[in-house]
């Protein structure tokens, strides 16, 4: 039975205590739950409740991307995934992915998701790009990212060949990491809603929203040569 690895980046997040009940009432039990506080100041006791449940990891602040890679080294599980302290998984997200990867033999998958409102409301409908090709799909996250990375899982042997998140990067270590790693792996998309994605006023996506223009530009520009040379190869085949 494979065991999947949750890790959860949390700074003075409010949430906190929904992300990891969330996490709890998984309908799959072989998981564990990585808590990485990155130098919290507030919301620290609402993790309290769960420490007899989770693996608790404390460090100084250095952003999501150094709190990931930290969660990521610490985790025994044969799957990796992560959640925002401020969203919340389906009961059964870890069940139906895992098998929805075993039964293609996937390395790395990416589901469909729902927005949330700060009460926990669905206000959107079901939102999951998944191009009909390869080659749509090379072509779309060239031009940006289509993977929210909650909704992510991914074998451990990607982390062994490509690498961790850049912890260089602020907002954008995942986008860089998708790109990197479709250049070795294929991509499966899980169209089930398995992730509730919360807007709020507090979220970095709002808040920082032109750092995060500027610094998918410098992604995009890091990865143009190799993405051209992906994309070139896919076209031959046709």
């Amino acid at each position: 039975m494979s065991k999947v690895s949750i890790v959860v980046p949390f700074y003075n997040c409010p949430y906190i205590d929904k992300a990891l009940e969330s996490l709890i009432n998984q309908t799959y039990k072989n998981i564990e739950i990585i808590v990485v506080d990155d130098g919290s100041t507030l919301y620290s006791e609402r993790i309290e409740p769960f420490l007899d449940k989770i693996l608790f990891i404390e460090k100084e602040n250095g952003g999501t991307a150094s709190a990931l890679n930290t969660g990521i080294k610490h985790a025994t599980g044969d799957y990796i995934c992560w959640l925002s302290s401020d969203d919340i998984f389906s009961p059964e997200k870890t069940e139906i992915q895992l098998h929805s990867m075993k039964r293609v033999n996937a390395p790395f998958s990416y589901t469909s998701y729902y927005c949330i409102d700060d009460n926990g409301e669905i206000i959107t409908p079901i939102i999951g790009i998944n191009p009909p090709t390869r080659l749509e799909f090379i072509k779309a996250m060239i031009r940006g990212n289509i993977i929210n990375g909650c909704s992510v899982m991914i074998q451990r042997e990607v982390f062994e060949q490509i690498g961790f998140f850049d912890e260089a990067l602020l907002y954008t270590h995942d986008y860089d990491l998708w790109l990197r790693i479709m250049q070795n792996f294929k991509f499966h998309f899980v169209p089930q809603p398995l992730l509730q994605y919360r807007i709020h006023t507090q979220m970095g996506s709002k808040r920082f929203a032109g750092s995060i223009k500027k610094e998918n530009r410098l992604v995009i520009n890091r990865h143009h040569a190799k993405m051209k040379k992906l994309l070139i190869a896919e076209l031959k085949k046709q």
